[in-house]
């Protein structure tokens, strides 16, 4: 994949964002979909220089665009001197092939970048070990199968009757694919021993990115967690203790943000750090309160949680940067999501009436009553 250069390097990188809107999908899901694109290639260092969009009844099979409009992306690149091009709309192999024989001009989709912020973002060896097999599951998936190819033929020494050129160059990469579950794999069950030993119950921090978990994480526990306005700026699982008054500890954990469109992929690979959601006691489910598309993150974030197969755990909804909200907009929140507790991450509002529900929540759970599970033997850990 091509590595993106931060703004004040000597390359910058400036791109063109392309969206093909379906029919069904409203104006305003679109643009936010749209607005949504554009955050993520800032994070990934890229200069945001235009955009262009189609609505049409289904993406083409060629140019995922209608051929007409090719010019129309090709004349706005030249205007805003743009040398990428990223596409909000997931490419099909053929597709990426396509547009960038006929522009000229590196086309990448939304999936691709995501998974370069994620390689940019992972610190600890598991993160790095989850988006390095996401990346490999996605690049084997993108290679062109081509009729033409020839085929090598069997003899001394040689792999077999029949291997193509492109299967002698897929062989590394599905044996590090293979290397790589295996690992994960091992990581995700020293995990879960480890949960198993903990005396405490376990409260994980879950929602769209960028809503503020990882500063709440910091308001709850004193914690030292890193915090940037930017998406996915936490991959890495942290754990804190915190305390919830009347003698009741709880670990509270963060974990990474969700989005719409996120690659299955990623989802897959990172089952060993969503694990903690899985095996918690009770999900902290943390949205933007001063979002105008809160309920559309809800449902994102409720399907990615039935596909990690969480949404079976104990809920408290959590409204963050209420700091943001006018009193008329605080009104209409608490009026629409009476169940939900508002709170400021930053300015401290609601914290405590926070911890009383998670503590109320862990205890009609019998969270606290479960037996403190005997010392595991350091040679089985």
């Amino acid at each position: 994949m091509k590595k993106y250069r931060r703004p004040h390097e000597e390359s910058i990188e400036r791109a063109v964002l392309v969206q093909v809107i379906p029919f069904g999908q409203s104006p305003a899901e679109a643009a936010d979909s749209l607005a949504e694109l554009a955050r993520l290639a800032d994070t990934a260092g890229v200069i945001v220089a235009g955009h262009v969009t189609q609505r049409r009844k289904h993406p083409t099979p060629q140019f995922l665009v209608g051929e007409g409009k090719l010019s129309e992306i090709q004349l706005a690149c030249r205007a805003a001197e743009a040398n990428l091009i990223i596409t909000d709309n997931e490419l099909s192999p053929v597709q990426v092939n396509n547009l960038d024989q006929s522009l000229g001009i590196h086309v990448i989709d939304r999936t691709e970048l995501i998974l370069q912020i994620f390689a940019r973002r992972a610190s600890s060896a598991t993160a790095k070990a989850q988006v390095e097999l996401a990346q490999l599951e996605y690049l084997i998936s993108r290679i062109p199968v081509s009729r033409k190819q020839q085929r090598f033929q069997g003899g001394i020494g040689m792999r077999g009757p029949g291997e193509s050129p492109l299967q002698l160059r897929n062989d590394p990469m599905r044996k590090r694919i293979k290397e790589l579950k295996g690992k994960l794999e091992t990581l995700r069950a020293r995990g879960r021993r480890t949960r198993a030993r903990q005396r405490w119950p376990m409260v994980s921090l879950v929602g769209y990115t960028n809503a503020g978990k990882s500063t709440l994480l910091n308001a709850l526990s004193s914690a030292e967690a890193y915090v940037d306005d930017r998406l996915f700026a936490t991959l890495d699982v942290k754990t804190r203790q915190i305390y919830l008054g009347e003698d009741r500890l709880a670990l509270l954990s963060d974990t990474v943000g969700f989005i719409r469109h996120l690659p299955h992929g990623l989802v897959a690979s990172f089952r060993s750090t969503l694990d903690v959601a899985v095996e918690s006691d009770l999900l902290l489910l943390v949205l933007d309160g001063s979002d105008p598309h809160l309920q559309d993150h809800i449902t994102v974030v409720a399907e990615t949680l039935r596909e990690i197969e969480s949404d079976k755990v104990p809920v408290v909804v959590v409204l963050n940067k209420m700091d943001r909200v006018d009193a008329e907009g605080h009104a209409f929140l608490v009026e629409e999501y009476p169940d939900a507790i508002c709170v400021s991450a930053r300015t401290g509002e609601g914290l405590s009436a926070l911890k009383v529900a998670m503590r109320e929540s862990l205890e009609s759970s019998g969270a606290y009553l479960a037996p403190v599970p005997p010392p595991v033997p350091p040679w089985e850990t």
